[in-house]
């Protein structure tokens, strides 16, 4: 059974960076598209990136283009999410997630997603 464990978060300063590691047991990534999400207090849980099992297509919100580079190491079973120029209102509990799709699909839309990890705090504060 695929389980997915979230690592990285962490307290950092505004225009810090922080890479979040999104590690599978249980199952090979190789045929899942992978999304990374966050959720703010009183908020609803956002699509941030999404990369598909063939790693050819990504996706980010607008509101981290250029800023968060999503990627995948497929001989770690394990994706990235390398977070650039964090801004306060990046602070959230990051979450990844599994669809079972195949070649150069990924979706931003969280109701794709069967597989979650457990989430990882990111607090962007002076």
């Amino acid at each position: 059974q695929l389980q997915l464990v979230e690592s990285g978060g962490g307290l950092v300063q505004p225009g810090g960076s922080l890479r979040l590691s999104c590690a599978a047991s249980g199952v090979t990534l190789d045929y899942y598209a992978i999304g990374w999400f966050r959720q703010a207090p009183g908020k609803e849980r956002e699509g941030v990136s999404c990369i598909s099992p063939s790693g050819t297509r990504t996706d980010y919100a607008d509101s981290v283009k250029g800023r968060f580079t999503i990627s995948r190491d497929y001989a770690k079973n394990t994706v990235y999410l390398q977070m650039n120029s964090l801004k306060r209102e990046d602070t959230a509990v990051y979450y990844c997630a599994a669809d079972p799709v195949s070649g150069s699909v990924c979706t931003r839309g969280r109701y794709e997603y069967k597989q979650w990890g457990q989430g990882t705090q990111v607090t962007v504060s002076s």
